[in-house]
């Protein structure tokens, strides 16, 4: 066993990333704080081909030091905007039908492996405050809360780590499903 060579990877170029069909999945970052986490989930939406990364209130956007760090380029690639006010993009993604889903400890979640991401809708996956989460005002405009079973004795996972858990769900249901 060895480990593969960059150029055995076969990634795309960034030119050939724009071109190519998304993960029906767009981000939403509400008042992320932490601009490494903006980096990391800028990395781990170009790894999973996500479509768009809507920046809003506080989140730190490109250029910046700390995104860059932990982007590792991914900002070139992943199309991306920034929006003061988060209900402005909800109002957006709910004109286009998109299927609004906030990643969320609520008395109505659906534990993630119960959730069912259909092949034929467009989703909007809304991450909130690493340490207020996603608001209430925000909540009561969303379709489905999902969150991810826990084990320990943390209340939560990191939001760039909770969003890669949930993005290899939808796309391993999305595109890697035989059914």
């Amino acid at each position: 066993m060895r480990k593969l060579k960059l150029d055995e990877l076969n990634r795309l170029s960034t030119d050939e990333f724009a071109k190519s069909t998304k993960l029906p999945v767009v981000l939403v970052l509400d008042n992320i704080r932490s601009a490494l986490n903006v980096g990391s989930i800028f990395r781990s939406s170009d790894g999973f081909r996500i479509d768009h990364i809507y920046l809003c209130g506080i989140t730190a956007k490109p250029p910046h030091k700390e995104i860059n760090k932990t982007a590792i380029g991914a900002t070139n690639s992943v199309s991306w905007s920034y929006h003061e006010n988060i209900n402005d993009v909800i109002e957006l993604l709910s004109s286009e039908n998109c299927e609004l889903l906030a990643i969320e400890q609520t008395n109505k979640s659906i534990s993630l492996e119960k959730f069912n991401f259909e092949k034929s809708k467009k989703y909007a996956l809304i991450l909130g405050n690493e340490v207020e989460g996603v608001s209430d005002e925000t909540l009561m405009k969303m379709d489905h809360c999902i969150e991810i079973p826990q084990f320990g004795t943390k209340h939560s996972f990191n939001v760039s780590v909770c969003l890669g858990i949930i993005l290899w769900e939808a796309i391993r249901q999305i595109k890697l499903s035989s059914t």
